[in-house]
């Protein structure tokens, strides 16, 4: 099959590789029908994430069709049309049982990321994203193993196109974690730090939860143009506003947002790394 394989900082190749098998009982082969390039792909591609190797395949944010089930695979079947999440978790253990899926204990055989890790557990093994993250084949690829089937794969129903659905995988829910982490309900005020696709997630979220004032912060206006145009966003520039956050108290008798987004992270302007 052909995948997208890394080969060192910003040299990624499309190559003919192995077709992926089944390992275990609860495992599919997906055919993948539509996947999409994640800002997180780019630390990999930039090389500013340690333990990629050459030939490792690349993607997070992916969809298919099941083409093949293990004998321990109850929750779909050959045929389905599935989104798949970024995070592979086992369903069972201590932080699973939580819905805490990010820190399943049991999937990931690298260290994670943490610098300081002490005695605490790795968290959950990761498509496509190094062997930090247990270095499992992605996605972006005709073909992708698909550990733990029984929990991540969520079926699509007829009617919705892959488009629709995609951004499921990683995107959408990111944008959704952070708004419902910050408490955003009806009538609240919220600034949104980035305009970028997790911005834009978290403002579309914002939204549908009742937030009544959104503002968001960037310095590329065609970013903040989309954003008002698509959610109501009040837009501040800030390469023409020199102090976002005085702006914004200024407009909320001297009280702030109720909560605060930061959307921008790894590799923002100006950071050394």
């Amino acid at each position: 099959m052909k995948a997208l394989t890394y080969h060192g900082a910003r040299d990624v190749r499309v190559e003919e590789v192995p077709d992926p098998i089944l390992v275990q009982p609860d495992d599919i082969i997906l055919k993948v029908t539509a996947t999409a390039i994640c800002g997180s792909d780019l630390h990999l591609y930039r090389g500013k994430i340690p333990q990629v190797h050459d030939g490792d395949i690349l993607g997070h944010e992916f969809m298919g069709i099941v083409q093949e089930t293990g004998s321990g695979v109850t929750a779909v079947r050959k045929g389905d049309r599935v989104v798949v999440p970024f995070v592979i978790a086992c369903g069972e253990c201590f932080h699973c049982r939580l819905a805490e899926f990010s820190a399943c204990e049991t999937t990931n055989t690298g260290k994670g990321a943490a610098m300081n890790q002490k005695g605490i557990r790795p968290p959950a093994a990761l498509f496509g994203y190094s062997h930090l993250y247990g270095g499992i084949p992605g996605g972006q690829a005709e073909y992708v193993r698909v550990p733990q089937a029984n929990v991540g794969p969520l079926v699509i129903p007829d009617g919705l196109s892959d488009e629709q659905v995609l951004f499921l995988s990683d995107i959408l829910p990111t944008g959704y974690q952070a708004v419902i982490n910050a408490g955003i309900g009806p009538g609240s005020t919220v600034a949104i730090f980035g305009a970028g696709p997790v911005g834009l997630m978290s403002a579309a979220c914002a939204r549908m939860l009742g937030a009544e004032i959104i503002y968001m912060v960037d310095e590329l206006q065609y970013r903040l143009d989309f954003a008002r145009e698509a959610y109501g966003i009040v837009p501040i520039n800030m390469s023409q506003v020199d102090d976002p956050a005085e702006l914004i108290i200024s407009q909320t008798q001297g009280r702030g947002v109720d909560a605060s987004i930061d959307a921008v992270g790894f590799e923002a302007k100006g950071s050394t790394t």
